[in-house]
């Protein structure tokens, strides 16, 4: 009976408690957990490499990290040397051959990486012995080759070729080098000149003076202990010798004075990069870090920042825009708001960055965003807590950074204690629209009418210009005065007459062509088949599955995109239809086209005709070739344009046609290289149906 009567106490306390809740209030949120993460053991080498452990026997794995903490390395006019050290630690050791090394690593079920002044490798613990004393080998032993470094230098001057037109390319180096200036460790950038002035002893020489134990930290994680490691460490790294990096002086860089665009001419262009930036003093230890991180996160750090909403969401202006700030102990880090815009936009998308910057600088951010940006910090700390990587990165920033040893046992209390204030105050300090530099890539052509009318706060915001490579430049000058006699029909006939003549075109009544193209490691095929009927077929397969196919037969047609068919209707037919002949130039009405004017495609001149309202073709003024197409249709109400262009032409059946051809939408690009091409055969009624 006492049992139950007590039983039936507790229950009517149960009752009552509940009923007292007042659930139309939400409940208030307890204290910010704190955080166990383990305190790393540590241990030293008389070399000076410092090493830290930590024991974590949930899985049978175990991650290993080297990181040298050197400050910044200006390497002048053999920049990219650091490339070269990087790309050729890890071919094997003086004791083991590149090939027998990566055979072995494999066979481990492992990896190990190399960086110019780091490392990192991780395996199952059972093989942690084998898998430190290979890293350990290739890193304090390398195998500098001649044959090596000849095949990495032609990487690496192949890619600083494929680099020369690409806007995304040029428009971070012109970021950094503007910000910085080019004699700046973080401004200087790698050209042909500087990669061809290195020679082997170059890259041994910069290895044997940074990659040094002095500042040099080992940081092991996972299922291991302190004395296996230690015994371990010291068996392997024992040898290291003892050295200090050599130390210099570099200038400290400054904002602009004033506001203002920095622009970089790009002709070829589909889309402008913007970044409007700024140097910022910052670092971890700093009180201000946590309220600065969640200030950049409301702004625009992701989809849900205020420059994503209006960007995309309210203007349709691009795919997304983003800012991000930067830390840096041993120099000025930036501050930087991007986005990648149409052509028509760039102007507008400047002052939209802008408004937003000086928004979250005047107006105090609401309860509800700081909440919510909150909440995406704590569950994205939470949740990188997983990866031992993420591990390794914070006991080295206790070790590096000047950070108290509880750093990240109270992080969520930290973050938890940044207020409305806190933000604002952050974005005052470390956000401008007073000196920042406005570095925009683009094709000045379309874009610098517009941008020279640019003002913000009242205030007219000036343009000065730089080349590809940041050296100051004049206004690009696109009033060059077309030859006397020459017309859209003019350049027509003479491309007509450089790809074989107007009596070898007509005698083709068929045309097939098949390219490849590679998309992220998958191969993509383009087969094309016109015929002078009014047919035409264009099939684009992935892995021998179409993903989008367009396909004409005199006055009907259809489309295919990712399975699903649609007919065409008469103004798609039509469109289709002006491009079916085999060269559809043959075609062009002089009544139709118009002569634009001379514009810079891949830094050749090229006279540039006017199509249709979609279309705009042109032409190389020295070889009469076709350079490029751009078109221009409407997506979801905008207009969006795209861009292919046309190179190394060679001779089939005595007619040119281009064998690269290129085509770019917005971020995307994909190089189609043509892999045969037939004219008056293999083409049949049965492709059109």
């Amino acid at each position: 009976m006492k049992k139950i009567f007590t039983t039936l106490v507790f229950a009517l306390f149960a009752l009552i408690t509940t009923a007292q809740i007042d659930r139309s209030v939400m409940p208030k949120s307890g204290p910010a957990p704190e955080i166990n993460l383990k305190e790393p053991q540590r241990f030293e080498l008389k070399n000076g490499l410092k090493v830290l452990v930590v024991e974590n026997h949930k899985l049978p794995r175990v991650s290993i990290q080297l990181r040298i903490d050197n400050p910044p390395i200006a390497e002048g006019d053999k920049a990219g040397v650091s490339s070269f050290v990087s790309s050729l630690l890890g071919n094997g050791s003086k004791t083991i051959t590149k090939d027998a090394f990566n055979e072995e690593v494999d066979f481990l079920g492992a990896r190990i990486n190399f960086g110019s002044q780091s490392a990192f490798a991780s395996s199952l613990s059972k093989y942690f012995p084998r898998i430190l004393e290979l890293m350990a080998d290739a890193a304090i032993n390398p195998n500098f080759s001649q044959v090596e470094f000849d095949k990495e230098k032609e990487k690496i001057l192949t890619g600083l070729k494929t680099q020369e037109k690409d806007v995304a390319s040029i428009a971070s180096r012109a970021q950094s080098a503007l910000a910085y200036g080019k004699d700046h460790p973080y401004g200087e950038f790698t050209t042909p000149e500087t990669v061809n002035n290195i020679t082997l002893a170059d890259v041994q020489k910069f290895y044997s003076n940074y990659f040094v134990p002095a500042n040099a930290y080992l940081i092991v994680i996972g299922d291991v202990n302190l004395k296996e490691v230690e015994k371990l460490v010291k068996k392997n790294f024992t040898p290291w010798t003892k050295a200090t990096p050599p130390s210099f002086q570099f200038s400290k860089p400054t904002d602009a004075q004033y506001t203002q665009i920095n622009f970089i001419d790009v002709p070829n262009a589909v889309q402008s990069e913007i970044a409007v930036e700024s140097l910022v003093d910052l670092k971890m230890s700093d009180a201000d870090y946590f309220p600065a991180l969640i200030t950049n996160q409301i702004l625009g750090g992701g989809g849900e920042g205020r420059l994503f909403l209006n960007l995309r969401e309210d203007k349709g202006y691009t795919y997304g825009s983003y800012s991000s700030i930067g830390n840096d102990k041993y120099a000025p880090s930036r501050f930087r708001a991007t986005a990648q815009v149409r052509n028509a936009v760039t102007d507008s998308s400047v002052v939209e960055i802008l408004k937003e910057i000086d928004k979250i600088r005047t107006t105090p951010v609401s309860a509800d965003d700081l909440k919510n940006t909150k909440a995406k910090y704590i569950g994205r700390f939470i949740m990188a807590l997983e990866r031992p990587e993420t591990i390794a990165g914070y006991a080295l920033n206790i070790e590096t950074e000047n950070l108290p040893k509880d750093y990240y046992k109270t992080y969520l209390e930290r973050i938890n204690a940044v207020t409305i204030e806190d933000v604002q105050k952050a974005a005052q300090k470390y956000f401008t629209t007073d000196k920042a530099r406005i570095v925009i890539a683009g094709k000045g052509s379309e874009v610098l009418e517009n941008l020279e009318k640019v003002t913000f706060n009242g205030k007219a915001v000036p343009i000065k210009y730089y080349d590809k490579m940041v050296n100051a430049a004049e206004k690009p000058n696109y009033d060059a005065a077309l030859p006397e006699g020459v017309s859209a029909q003019s350049v027509i006939d003479n491309y007509i007459k450089a790809i074989g003549g107007k009596d070898k075109l007509t005698a083709v009544t068929m045309f097939s062509m098949s390219a490849e193209a590679e998309v992220q490691g998958m191969k993509l095929n383009l087969e094309i088949k016109k015929t002078t009927n009014g047919q035409f077929m264009q099939d684009v397969q992935m892995m021998g599955n179409s993903m989008s196919k367009q396909v004409l037969d005199g006055d009907s047609g259809y489309m295919v995109m990712q399975g699903q068919r649609k007919d065409l209707d008469a103004t798609e037919i039509a469109k289709i239809k002006a491009e079916s002949s085999p060269f559809a130039e043959l075609n062009y009405s002089s009544d139709a086209i118009s002569l634009e004017g001379i514009e810079q495609v891949d830094g050749k001149k090229a006279y540039k005709v006017k199509i249709s309202d979609e279309k705009a073709s042109f032409y190389d003024v020295a070889t009469g070739l076709k350079l490029q197409d751009v078109v221009t249709a409407e997506m979801n109400g905008q207009k969006m344009s795209s861009t292919f262009n046309f190179s190394e032409y060679k001779e089939v059946g005595g007619i040119l046609f281009p064998f690269t051809l290129t085509q770019s939408m917005g971020p995307q690009k994909i190089d189609f290289i043509v892999k045969s091409i037939k004219v008056n055969e293999g083409v049949s009624d049965a492709d059109f149906e």
